[in-house]
């Protein structure tokens, strides 16, 4: 049953739409459709749309008052007596973007900027012209950077010049060990970029970046996590490919396998961006660099049977939606990772140290140095812009290692 025959067919939808406000239903009937909502999730968001509009009239208010404000009230008294579920807040915030659309209501306010989001804003855009980082990569230093005023500077921004090296010290003393040595290391990469933005434009008369230790950490210390060829084909036939969300996550694995795309690539990958005259790919790949890569025959054959049988209607241009309504593409590589996670732990392969989308990374440059690619091969194929970074892969050629060792003295023990 399509969206469309689902409303034509609905008792509730047909008494909303007869009711009061009729015509506002109406609208928000057809933005779930265009959505692309199933039953379920029509029938849940008419019924808060009108148990919303039913408790504003008992209020004495008009369509034309609701706002932010108005839903948090109404969630507050729903949710003192019944359950509130995920999804309500977002079914209601849905109802006021309609409204805001055909100008029943008026757009929302702004929030209102506070000091700190002044300073964040700034350091925002000192990172992106000065120092020329990605979005991506800017976002990350945010928790960090807030946890450390909240601790540091707990009256506000306005005690940032009284910020003491001791302070910076004793702050890295207390949170290093919280994590792993790689956490620590980002904590202080964040902490020095923040602190050197502080003295950059006079917030703080020293500058207090050279006062933030060093974190040691071993590189390339420990081996890469892999799967052999049979654990990755053991996972790639673990997808249900008689549904969409087995089609469309076979593809997705099958991209992370035969191409070693990271998490975030294949989430950021639009329609645009295959050339199927060529057999080519456009990857927006890290370092905000654009990369070429092959459209191999399985990895073409896997999209194309999604994109026929398994990828919503959407005006979305991503490759990959999400199967539940609203159908646009992902946040961010994130759900690429928690579909790679999802597909390890159904093929019962466990006992690793990474779960994730970045295994069929390191694994596919394993089989390819067992097949006797070369190093440098390999660096082209995974786009490492050091070799330092393609070299942690020669240690898992044990064999080509036992003709460098030197014999042990006495002879073989």
């Amino acid at each position: 049953m399509t969206d469309g025959d689902y409303l034509s067919g609905s008792q509730l939808f047909r008494r909303l739409k007869n009711g009061p406000h009729g015509h506002l239903v109406e609208l928000y009937g057809a933005r779930l459709a265009k959505d692309g909502f199933g039953r379920h999730g029509t029938w849940r968001s008419l019924n808060l749309v009108g148990a919303l509009l039913s408790w504003a009239s008992s209020s004495r208010l008009e369509p034309t008052d609701l706002n932010e404000c108005v839903v948090d009230r109404y969630l507050e008294h729903r949710g003192s007596k019944q359950r509130l579920h995920p999804g309500d807040r977002a079914a209601l915030n849905r109802l006021l973007a309609v409204l805001r659309e055909t100008d029943v209501i008026a757009p929302a306010l702004p929030s209102p900027i506070t000091q700190e989001d002044q300073i964040f804003a700034g350091f925002s855009r000192y990172l992106r012209q000065e120092r020329g980082l990605a979005p991506r990569s800017i976002i990350t230093h945010a928790p960090i950077i807030r946890r450390f005023l909240v601790e540091v500077c707990p009256a506000g921004p306005e005690d940032l010049s009284r910020i003491s090296q001791a302070d910076v010290t004793r702050y890295i003393e207390r949170h290093a060990g919280d994590a792993s040595a790689a956490s620590a290391k980002r904590m202080c990469w964040s902490l020095r970029a923040f602190l050197r933005y502080l003295h950059h434009c006079g917030l703080h008369p020293l500058g207090l970046d050279t006062s933030v230790p060093s974190i040691r950490r071993w590189k390339h210390a420990s081996l890469p996590t892999y799967l052999s060829a049979a654990q990755v084909q053991k996972v790639l036939d673990g997808c249900d490919r008689s549904t969409a969300r087995g089609r469309r996550d076979y593809a997705i694995l099958t991209m992370l396998a035969k191409l070693g795309l990271r998490a975030s690539e294949v989430a950021t990958l639009t329609l645009d961006d295959i050339d199927w005259r060529s057999g080519e790919m456009h990857i927006h790949a890290k370092g905000r660099q654009r990369a070429r890569m092959p459209l191999l025959p399985d990895v073409g054959a896997a999209i194309v049977a999604y994109l026929r049988n398994g990828r919503p209607t959407s005006a979305c241009r991503r490759l990959f939606l999400r199967t539940l309504a609203p159908h646009v593409g992902f946040a961010s590589g994130c759900a690429v990772t928690m579909i790679a996670k999802t597909a390890l732990k159904r093929a019962g392969i466990s006992g690793y140290a990474h779960h994730g989308a970045h295994i069929f990374r390191h694994s596919l440059a394993t089989e390819l140095l067992r097949s006797g690619a070369t190093l440098s091969e390999i660096g082209q194929v995974l786009r490492h812009e050091s070799h330092d970074t393609t070299r942690i892969y020669a240690k898992v050629d044990i064999e080509a290692l036992r003709t460098l060792c030197l014999p042990w003295p006495g002879g073989v023990q």
